[in-house]
């Protein structure tokens, strides 16, 4: 009996595991399925491509440095002293990624907009930040941050709290101690996120749009092309969509790829 139950769980394990991996693997099949060689080199020679993708890697490469810069300085506070401040920081740090990205296109607007709470100080100063390519890189960090600093600071968290004290018993300052021993051991978890988040980036659509337009060559990323295409060429849109899906997972894979590696000279110099 007990083998006949065991056996009709793994089957079901099996059906709903083949069930949602079909799911979620049949929209990336549609995409490469239903294009043929002549329409993708149709796409590669749109017009809106070069500017996008080039704007993508900007702004994408740009709002993740901002958000590993700041957000582990931000998971290291988090992480390292527990408390009731931090558990309201790590509540705050979440906050984007429970929000709908239009809504936070809005908020960014009325936040950094001219009639802005801060955009009306800048615009005061001469520093128009709305519908600019800084606008991206700003939309771009605030619905990607979430996905670096939660596992930046499970990865802080799992730190050995005993090699943390050696290293400020040797002399370390606070500093040098996050610096030469939590960064490098939390490395691992580190890029992790840092993949994530830049994954989360280069596919940002909705806040971009509201806080940043979709001006080609200023503000449209390759999210914002696709939609463009997709107006009047769905081939078009498609070729933009596979290519887009290509460079995503190439880069993410080399992110990934690095990850061990970036842990091994910090497990040294520790």
């Amino acid at each position: 009996m007990k083998l006949r139950g065991a056996s009709t769980w793994d089957a079901a394990q099996l059906a709903g595991s083949a069930l949602l991996g079909l799911f979620l693997l049949l929209p990336v099949l549609g995409l490469f399925a239903t294009l043929s060689w002549d329409d993708f080199i149709g796409g590669l020679r749109n017009p809106l491509l070069g500017p996008a993708l080039r704007l993508s890697l900007l702004t994408t490469s740009s709002s993740l440095a901002l958000v590993v810069v700041l957000g582990s300085l931000f998971a290291w506070r988090v992480a390292r002293n527990p408390g009731r401040l931090s558990r309201w920081m790590e509540a705050i740090a979440q906050v984007p990624a429970v929000i709908p990205p239009a809504v936070a296109g809005v908020g960014l607007l009325l936040a950094f907009g001219r009639r802005g709470l801060l955009g009306s100080w800048l615009d005061r100063h001469g520093i128009a930040l709305a519908f600019t390519t800084p606008a991206v890189v700003l939309a771009e960090a605030f619905v990607s941050a979430p996905f670096f600093m939660q596992a930046a600071i499970a990865a802080f968290r799992r730190l050995d709290e005993n090699l943390l004290v050696v290293a400020r018993t040797l002399g370390a300052s606070p500093f040098r101690t996050f610096l030469r021993v939590g960064l490098p051991l939390a490395a691992p978890g580190l890029v992790a996120g840092a993949a994530m988040s830049w994954a989360r980036a280069v596919g940002e659509f909705g806040a971009t749009l509201l806080f940043a337009g979709n001006l080609t060559g200023r503000t449209q990323t390759m999210p914002l092309a696709v939609y463009t295409a997709m107006e009047s060429d769905l081939r078009a849109a498609q070729a933009l969509s596979v290519i887009l899906v290509v460079v995503a997972f190439v880069l993410l894979f080399v992110l990934r790829r690095v990850a061990p590696v970036a842990a091994l000279p910090g497990v040294r110099g520790a």
